[in-house]
């Protein structure tokens, strides 16, 4: 027979742990305001296309406005730290991935933990990027463009959405892998690096495929592609690595983040819902002419994903002598 202390103790432990009941109505309540997707870019570049193609659907799921804020600067730092330090509610999202697992090679302190700090949410899309140059460049190639680089050592230079983007540390490696020097001129954003790349103020942009339009329009040329294999949507640039620069393979990808303390019923629903857009057909027809595949992932397996990232690109800016920055 149950005591009186023992009956005590037991409905003191039960109001400690929230009921389904209460964990399935705060999930579904959620969201209860607009929803903000940190993107660490300017508007008007990859990164700031694809959270608004996603966003603009989650936003007819949610029933509530997705609002795509941009805060570019601090090589991704200023966006990481913003939602880091956020009140953990989902109502605040980084659109985060390769950029946010390169910080830690390319900072020595960070007021975030690129890691620990975050909780992750979903996979959105993965892709390789495209080599860009200004048409007053006299190079047609991959390997013409080495060969240009070796005979004027330091006098080109290397355009990059920011300090510790994907597309720096790409640059990074391509300049190590390749032998040659040029200087690193970062900007807040893909757009206003390819504003600068088309009249030849600088030589060399790695972006995605949503760029390409520059190159079809004839504004820029396109040399090669970072991944493994030939671009579906571009078939006829060539790999880097089959261009003269054996063993070059880049991949980039996003993911949605939020603070580590997010409620974990919330996550699961915004995961579902996010892959549930990233199926719409809309969603589906406007990234894949873009160069981005999506695929479903479960939240474990996007934190694995990230870690793993953060190793790598973490070997990759020390083998490259990146020296860190304070």
């Amino acid at each position: 027979m149950i005591t009186r202390r023992q009956f005590n103790a037991t409905a003191s432990a039960a109001l400690l742990v929230p009921s389904v009941t209460t964990v399935g109505a705060r999930a579904a309540a959620w969201p209860t305001r607009v929803v903000r997707i940190i993107v660490p870019f300017a508007a008007g570049g990859p990164t700031d296309v694809i959270g608004r193609i996603v966003g603009e659907q989650l936003s007819k799921t949610w029933g509530q406005q997705v609002v795509i804020e941009n805060r570019p600067g601090g090589g991704t730092n200023i966006a990481n730290e913003l939602v880091a330090h956020s009140e953990p509610d989902g109502h605040t999202v980084l659109m985060g991935g390769q950029s946010q697992a390169t910080t830690r090679a390319l900072y020595r302190s960070l007021n975030y933990d690129p890691i620990g700090d975050f909780a992750p949410v979903a996979f959105i899309c993965g892709y390789s990027f495209f080599m860009f140059v200004p048409n007053s460049l006299p190079v047609k190639s991959v390997r013409e463009f080495v060969a240009y680089a070796k005979a004027n050592p330091g006098k080109l230079a290397l355009a990059s959405p920011g300090t510790g983007s994907s597309p720096h540390l790409c640059g990074e490696l391509f300049k190590h892998m390749a032998g040659i020097e040029m200087v690193h001129v970062p900007y807040r954003g893909a757009a206003p690096a390819m504003n600068d790349l088309i009249p030849g103020r600088v030589h060399l942009l790695f972006s995605g495929g949503a760029t390409l339009d520059n190159a079809r329009s004839g504004q820029v040329q396109v040399l090669g592609y970072t991944g493994a294999e030939r671009a579906a949507i571009a078939p006829e640039v060539p790999t880097i690595a089959e261009d003269g620069v054996a063993g070059f393979n880049v991949i980039s990808w996003y993911g949605f983040f939020v603070p580590v303390k997010t409620p974990r019923e919330i996550i699961m629903k915004m995961n579902a819902d996010t892959i549930a857009a990233l199926a719409h057909p809309d969603v589906k027809g406007r990234l894949l002419p873009l160069g981005y595949e999506s695929r479903p992932d479960a939240p474990e397996r996007v934190g694995a994903l990230l870690k793993s990232e953060v190793e790598l690109w973490t070997r990759v800016g020390k083998e490259a002598g990146i020296a860190p920055l304070d």
